[in-house]
C-alpha cells in the first residue's frame, strides 16, 4: 500500500468519524457520545429483519462477502431522496463494472406507505441495482439504531413526512463501517469513498 493509499484511506475514516460525532451529538439533545455509540455496527451484528421490493424476506448477513452502499428514506419524499437515489445511480455508471459487485439498499422510514410493491414501482426510475427495503416498524427501527440513524414522523399539510438521516453509509465486504457520503457531497470526493470499499 502506498503513501497516497494509506492518505486516502485515513481522510475517508476520519471525514465519517466526523459526521458521526456530530449525528451523536445532534441525537443526545447536546450530551456528548462516546465510542462505538457514534458508529454503525458492523453488519454481522445487525440483526434486523425486512422484505425487499420483490416480496422476498432480507437479513443483513446477506450482505457480508461484498461492499456495501445503505441509504434511508422513502418514496414520498419530496427532494433528498429523489435527489440522493439520483446520485447513486450516477455513481454507480461511473464506476462501470465495478458497481456490480456492490450491494446497494434503500432502507425506507415510511413502513405505513412504502410496500414492497410501491417501493419497485418508485425504484425503477433508478438504478437497477439499487434494493428497496421495508418492513414492520419495530424491525425499521432496529436497522436505524444498528446504523446509528435516525428517523421521525413530521405533520405536514394535513398528513406527514418523514425527517431521516440523509446520508450514505458505506461498508467494506467484511461488514465494517468505513465511511459515510453526505448529501450532495461532490462526485469527486464520493467516488473515492466507493472505490476504497471496493479494493
Amino acid at each position: 500500500m502506498n503513501r497516497r493509499q494509506v492518505l486516502t484511506g485515513a481522510s475517508l475514516a476520519v471525514g465519517g468519524v466526523g459526521f458521526m460525532l456530530t449525528l451523536g451529538w445532534w441525537r443526545s439533545g447536546g450530551q456528548p457520545m462516546t465510542g462505538r455509540d457514534l458508529l454503525p455496527i458492523p453488519i454481522r451484528d445487525m440483526s434486523f429483519s425486512l422484505t425487499d421490493h420483490n416480496g422476498q424476506p432480507f437479513a443483513p448477513s446477506q450482505w457480508l462477502g461484498r461492499p456495501t452502499m445503505v441509504f434511508f428514506g422513502f418514496t414520498f419524499c419530496p427532494d433528498v431522496c429523489p435527489t440522493t437515489l439520483n446520485d447513486i445511480s450516477d455513481w454507480l455508471a461511473d464506476l462501470g463494472p465495478e458497481a456490480d459487485r456492490l450491494n446497494v439498499a434503500l432502507i425506507s422510514v415510511d413502513p405505513a406507505r412504502d410496500t414492497p410493491a410501491i417501493l419497485a414501482e418508485y425504484l425503477s426510475n433508478f438504478d437497477p441495482r439499487i434494493v428497496g427495503l421495508t418492513g414492520r416498524l419495530s424491525e425499521l427501527e432496529k436497522a436505524a439504531a444498528d446504523f446509528r440513524a435516525i428517523f421521525e414522523k413530521l405533520p405536514r399539510d394535513g398528513g406527514y413526512t418523514m425527517n431521516h438521516t440523509a446520508g450514505v453509509f458505506l461498508f467494506a465486504a467484511e461488514g465494517q463501517f468505513t465511511s459515510i457520503i453526505d448529501f450532495h457531497e461532490d462526485r469527486r470526493f464520493a467516488i473515492p469513498k466507493i472505490r476504497h470499499i471496493l479494493t
